[in-house]
């Protein structure tokens, strides 16, 4: 492996433990989760000089959250790029600390989408109402939801490939297999009225409704409430903090829009994972974890193909391999923490692939795959087979 410079490093996690919490706002749930990853990291408020945030609490939050939490950062980045903007802030976060502009970063997320009864995946508007806009003025006036945007993305997936419901469905089984040994991630099936919260098989999946034609109910990632909070901190903070550091070493953004002529089945990850190994120097095929963005079934297909873990179009035989459980002797674990399909989707869960990426990093999942010394977060914002963002971290143990 080639060296790698290690500057920045995940150094406090906190996840919010209810899927369902009534009684809360965003913002308790941002503070509660971020005293305590401070508390994680042996820090304090008085440590924090940077603030990352996708404005998903009180309004002007580069203004309000700093005020409310007492500190007054050097750096304020507000980046919202929907469920990646948080691989975004990592990225940020370590070029802030890398150049000497800061030295501990906070980002922090809340949201309570199951209690407000929040359609995202299902109402109708695409992206959202309000003027006219790039991002969906393709999609909104035609009625098209998020859900079959995706299914888009399914139908061309199989058409090119010859990829299967059954294809799709072993990822569901796998992160499920992990969310059954999580206990939050039990409660959280209980408390949102899952039909059965123990394990589930390929036969389970396809039984299950169609929502949008070829994606069925478990396809699809579950609305919950939620919230977590990260710090990062340079290298000489981080080696004095309570836990082991976990080493941000490589990062790509990008962003993917329709154009003519574009392939559906082709991600953002597929210009932001490239960056991001070979600034890491590392090999997708060396990573024990994939904490991948999972509002879908498809969504985890493409992006493992994109991502470079196997090529465009054999996704279908890769994750057949049962190389996707956290105790297979292949690799790698996908989605340990049991993933958006059976742990928590608040409705932007770029925040979890990190905190579930650094638990694993540092020895203490609930499905701990053994050994692991390299993982991938990789998140996507927006809609897959139409304008979308991704952000890929590679993490490093100590």
């Amino acid at each position: 492996m080639a060296a790698q410079k290690r500057d920045a490093a995940i150094v406090g996690i906190y996840e919010y433990p209810l899927r369902k919490a009534p009684g809360v706002t965003p913002l308790q749930i941002k503070a509660d989760c971020a005293a305590k990853a401070l508390a994680d990291a042996g820090l304090s408020w008085k440590d924090v000089d940077a603030v990352y945030d996708a404005q998903d609490g009180a309004g002007m939050s580069g203004l309000s959250l700093p005020e409310y939490f007492g500190f007054k950062p050097n750096v304020i980045d507000t980046t919202a790029v929907g469920g990646s903007s948080y691989e975004f802030h990592a990225s940020h976060a370590r070029r802030a600390i890398a150049s000497g502009k800061a030295k501990v970063a906070l980002l922090t997320y809340g949201s309570t989408a199951h209690s407000d009864s929040r359609a995202i995946g299902t109402g109708g508007g695409g992206m959202g109402a309000g003027a006219p806009s790039p991002l969906d003025n393709m999609q909104s006036p035609y009625g098209m939801t998020l859900i079959a945007n995706y299914a888009m993305v399914a139908h061309r997936h199989m058409h090119q490939y010859g990829t299967t419901g059954a294809d799709l469905a072993r990822i569901a089984v796998a992160t499920r297999a992990h969310a059954v040994r999580n206990p939050e991630a039990v409660q959280a099936m209980t408390d949102l009225l899952y039909v059965g919260t123990g394990e589930i098989t390929v036969d389970d999946v396809l039984g299950s409704r169609m929502v949008a034609d070829p994606l069925h109910l478990l396809d699809c990632c579950m609305v919950s409430d939620g919230g977590g909070a990260v710090v990062i901190a340079s290298a000489d903070v981080a080696r004095d903090c309570k836990k082991k550091p976990v080493w941000i070493i490589g990062s790509g953004e990008a962003t993917k829009y329709s154009e003519n002529g574009g392939d559906l089945t082709v991600s953002a990850a597929a210009q932001s994972g490239p960056v991001a190994f070979g600034e890491a120097g590392v090999k997708p095929s060396e990573l024990d974890i994939a904490m991948i963005y999972d509002s879908f079934t498809i969504t985890v297909m493409v992006m493992l193909e994109d991502l470079g873990f196997c090529k465009k179009g054999e996704g279908g035989a890769f994750v057949s391999e049962q190389r996707l459980r956290w105790d297979s002797p292949l690799k790698p674990a996908l989605n340990t923490d049991g993933g958006g399909l059976s742990s928590n989707h608040p409705g932007m869960r770029g925040i979890f692939l990190l905190l579930e990426a650094a638990r694993q990093l540092r020895g203490e999942s609930t499905s701990q795959r053994a050994g692991a010394k390299l993982a991938v977060a990789h998140g996507n914002g927006g809609m897959l087979a139409t304008s979308h963002t991704g952000g890929t971290i590679i993490l490093a143990a100590d």
